[in-house]
Order: C-alpha cells, then sequence, then structure tokens
C-alpha cells in the first residue's frame, strides 16, 4: 500500500493522469454535439401528429353533436329562393348580424337564411292573421281601427326576429357567465400541471359540459380553431366576439398577450379567474340589493289587503254587531 501510494503521487504519474482527464473531456466535447439527435425536429413531428389527431377529434365531436351529422346545415329550399328572389342579404347581411346569430349559438348559412326570410315573411302574416281575427271575432269596431290595428300587429313582426335573438343571446350569455370562472379555475390547474393551451381547452370543455352547455360548446370551437388556425390569436379573438361577455374577452386579451410577450400563461389566467369570480359575487349582490323594491309592489297588491282584513275584520264586525 505505501507503494501504491508513493506511486500515485509521484510528479509523473499526475501529469499523465490529468492529461489522460483532458484529452477524453475534449473528445466529449468535440463528439456530443456530432452525435446529438435533432431533438427539435422530432418534437415538432410529434407536436404535428398531436395537432392533427385533436383537430380530428373535435371535428368528430362537433358532428356528433348535430343531428344530421354535418357542421353545416342546409338551407331550406323555399326559404333560400325567398331571401334570393328579394335580394336580402345585400340588404339585412352584416356583420352586426351575423355576430349576433353567433352569440346566439346560430352559426350555420341555414340560421342566416331563416333569420332573413322571417324578417321579410313574418309582418305579412301576422298582418293577415291579425286582420282576419279583428274581423272574425265580432269586435265592435270601425274597419279603420281594425286594419290600423293589424297593420301595427304586422310591423311588430319585423322586429320579432330581433327581439328572439336577444332572449337567446342573454340566456346563453348567463349560463356562460356562472360557469366561466369554476372553468377558469379548471384552466388554470390544467396549464401548470404542464398540459398545453390545447389540451387545457379541451379538457376544460368536457368538464364544463355537465355545468354549462353552452360555454362546452364555445371552448370545444376555441380548441379546434387553435388546431387548426396558423394564428392562436384569432381563435381567442373569435371566442370573445362569440361570447360577447366583457369577463372572457378579457381573458382572451390576457391569453393573446401571453402568447405574444412569452409571460406565464398560469399567472394570467390566477389573476382573470379571481376576477371572474368577484363579477359573478358582485352581480350576486347587485340581484340581492335589487330585491326589495321589486318585493314592494307585490307586497301591496297582495300581502297589505290581507293584512288589514285580518286586523281590522274583528273590530269592524264588532261595530257593526256581527256574531
Amino acid at each position: 500500500m505505501t507503494e501504491l501510494a508513493e506511486f500515485i503521487m509521484r510528479p509523473q504519474f499526475l501529469v499523465t493522469f490529468l492529461a489522460a482527464i483532458s484529452a477524453f473531456a475534449t473528445v466529449l466535447t468535440i463528439a456530443l454535439p456530432l452525435l446529438e439527435r435533432d431533438r427539435t425536429g422530432q418534437r415538432m413531428k410529434v407536436m404535428a401528429v398531436e395537432r392533427d389527431k385533436m383537430r380530428a377529434q373535435r371535428i368528430a365531436e362537433l358532428s356528433a353533436k348535430d343531428g344530421k351529422g354535418k357542421l353545416r346545415q342546409a338551407p331550406k329550399g323555399y326559404m333560400q329562393q325567398v331571401v334570393n328572389a328579394l335580394d336580402l342579404k345585400s340588404r339585412f347581411d352584416n356583420d352586426e348580424a351575423r355576430n349576433k346569430l353567433k352569440m346566439a349559438g346560430l352559426r350555420s348559412q341555414a340560421h342566416l337564411v331563416a333569420y332573413l326570410f322571417f324578417r321579410v315573411a313574418l309582418p305579412p302574416i301576422l298582418f293577415v292573421v291579425s286582420l282576419l281575427y279583428m274581423f272574425g271575432a265580432g269586435f265592435q269596431y270601425p274597419p279603420v281601427v281594425k286594419v290600423l290595428v293589424s297593420f301595427g300587429v304586422g310591423i311588430t313582426g319585423f322586429y320579432l326576429p330581433n327581439v328572439f335573438l336577444k332572449n337567446r343571446v342573454q340566456k346563453r350569455q348567463t349560463s356562460i357567465r356562472q360557469a366561466f370562472p369554476d372553468s377558469l379555475d379548471m384552466l388554470l390547474i390544467c396549464v401548470q400541471s404542464g398540459m398545453s393551451v390545447e389540451a387545457a381547452f379541451a379538457r376544460v370543455a368536457k368538464e364544463a359540459s355537465n355545468q354549462s352547455l353552452e360555454l362546452a360548446e364555445e371552448l370545444t370551437l376555441t380548441t379546434a380553431e387553435l388546431s387548426y388556425l396558423q394564428d392562436r390569436r384569432v381563435a381567442f379573438e373569435n371566442l370573445g366576439k362569440r361570447t360577447g361577455i366583457p369577463g372572457v374577452k378579457a381573458v382572451a386579451t390576457a391569453l393573446i398577450q401571453a402568447e405574444r410577450y412569452g409571460t406565464p400563461v398560469g399567472q394570467a389566467l390566477r389573476v382573470m379567474a379571481k376576477e371572474n369570480r368577484d363579477m359573478r359575487f358582485a352581480d350576486a349582490e347587485k340581484k340581492a340589493a335589487a330585491l326589495p323594491p321589486k318585493l314592494t309592489v307585490p307586497m301591496i297588491i297582495f300581502f297589505l289587503p290581507v293584512l288589514f282584513v285580518v286586523i281590522m275584520g274583528p273590530a269592524v264586525m264588532q261595530v257593526m254587531g256581527v256574531k
């Protein structure tokens, strides 16, 4: 052992050993970059394959939701003929009308044709029906009054499609607004667990279907757009336009900024989730504060007369001598 220790401590051995280590490190430094595989190319191929799979899955889900198995429904023949004959698209078809239809969940060409058709067909239909009713029901009014009333009913038919769209948009927005904060929390958990934005949207869309079908549909469409659109910013902007809700638009803007500037998506989602929860709580407080004024009229009409009868009834009966 003493001789081995003396041999190791010799300067000649130490110099030779250090030179061998240096030569080995030099060879590794030169050879490793040459032997390393192109992992970036492989990852890009894997991501392309996963993107194609996700795109096919989203299209299949959207097709399954449609009763006919089509993403676009064909418009009715007679409606299309009337719209083409009167050239209604050039008069009423604009970005505002299309955005209202999208916000109402009506996205196909058939829905646009039906909307244009009913805007023109309802006024004469309601006018004729009202005119027949006014003259057939035996109202004791002059004929001019009956015609004017029927004409007014016909005019209201022109605005009925817009009223229908407005009510449908409000119901849809209410459903999305109630479920969106919880979906943001799930989206934040998915992103923090290492999932991509597309996979996180797909997962949250499946989970949100139990609470809000409208929100699940919008998230599914956003997932499909993220899969096939070249610019991801357009997919997030479309999500905000389709919903028309300020909270969703703010989240879409935050995701766009995170994509553009490279900021952490999880941090943006955490802030937006808190803001949406606060907005939902503020809406609940607003509804609770508006409840007493709304109950004033029913209480005056229904409750107070009953109280007066119960309180004053025995005294009135005694005064009147009723036994």
